[in-house]
């Protein structure tokens, strides 16, 4: 120790020792406690090499004077953080400093710094009401142990000096939240929570990437169906793939590239495609019911079956839509929006467009043979060099 060692004779009288110890460290000592906080009253309980803590009639709480039992009596010099006698009452000063051991790790403050923002919270208990069960939960320099991750209760502890929670970037908040809940800070629970709920990922999370979807590919048996229900692939790059039979049932495809790709009998039911590539794509027999795809360009697209399975593209959401050249004989297009879609030159023949709406669209060049129009919002509607004339029965 680098402090001075205080010879006492032996004796069978407390008394005797509590006065040497008060003449050698110049100040009353009227009680001496065990490291774990236990009273002194006999001097059959001090056993050797017991160090003891010396009290001028403040209950124990931490001390820098430390009796070596029978021998000698060493101030600790080693215990930087050691604070006066006279400051050790149970009954804390707002000004007082303490040490708390947290998981290993050391943090000095003040208990006004711990009772300040929340006067529930566990912290504030310990030291505003002099919690007797933590009097004895202290280490060998008499700071207050603290089973919990230091890492997380160091932001913790910032917030209860100043008010503000600051988090770096590499502290999971999570993990702070978890230590909030421990401790009992209300206000920053409401806080962690809130923030946690803004940096939580869109339920459609990071986009799928071509490279990935291909690798799902290879590793699929080609009598199994891949499922990518939900999937999000905005921005995808899926051109020239051969996707058949793939079900992207409520997939998110937003300004997705899948130009020149086979599509054939794919599930898109419900699934985001608005604003997507799918110029030359393969489109036999699938399904699109409902699906937004608004904006999106389809020229030159094959829709057409030769084994007779049609294409279902039932109450789809198509406006400003461009499906030049597309072949589309037999697609079922009822109840769809097609206002100011581009639908130039498409073969239609046998197409169901009843109860579509049109208006604006433009059919110049189009072959609506035996298509079903009955229903069908006309208005604006360009009729242009038709291969075929229409008849008045097909539209009503």
């Amino acid at each position: 120790m680098d402090g001075k060692v205080i010879a006492v004779h032996d004796t069978d009288c407390l008394d005797d020792v509590l006065a040497e110890a008060s003449r050698k460290l110049e100040c009353p000592v009227t009680d001496l406690y065990n490291r774990s906080g236990g009273h002194v009253d006999e001097v059959i309980l001090i056993r050797d090499d017991d160090t003891l803590y010396a009290s001028g009639g403040e209950t124990f709480i931490r001390s820098p004077r430390v009796w070596k039992a029978r021998g000698s009596f060493t101030q600790d010099a080693t215990d930087r953080h050691a604070q006066p006698l006279q400051r050790q009452a149970c009954a804390h000063s707002h000004s007082e400093w303490v040490t708390l051991n947290v998981g290993g790790k050391l943090f000095t403050t003040t208990i006004s710094t711990l009772t300040r923002v929340d006067g529930n919270s566990m912290l504030a208990r310990m030291f505003m009401h002099g919690d007797v069960e933590w009097q004895s939960r202290i280490d060998e320099t008499g700071a207050y142990l603290i089973d919990r991750s230091p890492l997380y209760f160091e932001p913790i502890l910032n917030y209860l000096r100043h008010g503000k929670l600051v988090l770096d970037k590499t502290v999971n908040p999570d993990g702070i939240l978890e230590e909030a809940k421990f401790f009992g800070l209300t206000s920053l629970i409401e806080q962690l929570e809130e923030l946690i709920e803004k940096e939580q990922p869109p339920d459609d999370t990071t986009p799928i990437t071509r490279r990935e979807l291909v690798m799902a590919l290879m590793v699929t048996p080609t009598n199994k169906e891949l499922r990518c229900q939900g999937v999000n692939f905005t921005g995808a790059n899926l051109s020239k793939l051969d996707l058949r039979y793939i079900n992207f049932k409520y997939a998110i495809l937003r300004k997705a590239n899948l130009s020149g790709a086979n599509l054939s009998y794919c599930n898109f039911e419900r699934a985001d495609l608005s604003s997507a590539t799918l110029d030359s794509a393969n489109l036999l027999g699938v399904k699109v019911l409902c699906a937004n795809m608004e904006g999106a360009s389809l020229r030159g697209c094959n829709f057409e079956d030769p084994a007779g399975s049609r294409a279902n593209m039932e109450g789809a959401l198509m406006k400003n839509v461009n499906l030049e050249g597309s072949h589309m004989a037999g697609v079922n297009l009822r109840v769809a929006n097609l206002k100011n879609a581009n639908l130039q030159n498409c073969d239609l023949r046998g197409a169901v467009l009843a109860g579509a709406d049109l208006e604006n669209c433009d059919l110049s060049g189009c072959d609506l043979q035996e298509a079903n129009l009955r229903g069908a919002n006309l208005k604006g509607a360009t009729f242009e060099l038709m291969l075929n004339p229409l008849h008045m029965a097909q539209a009503v």
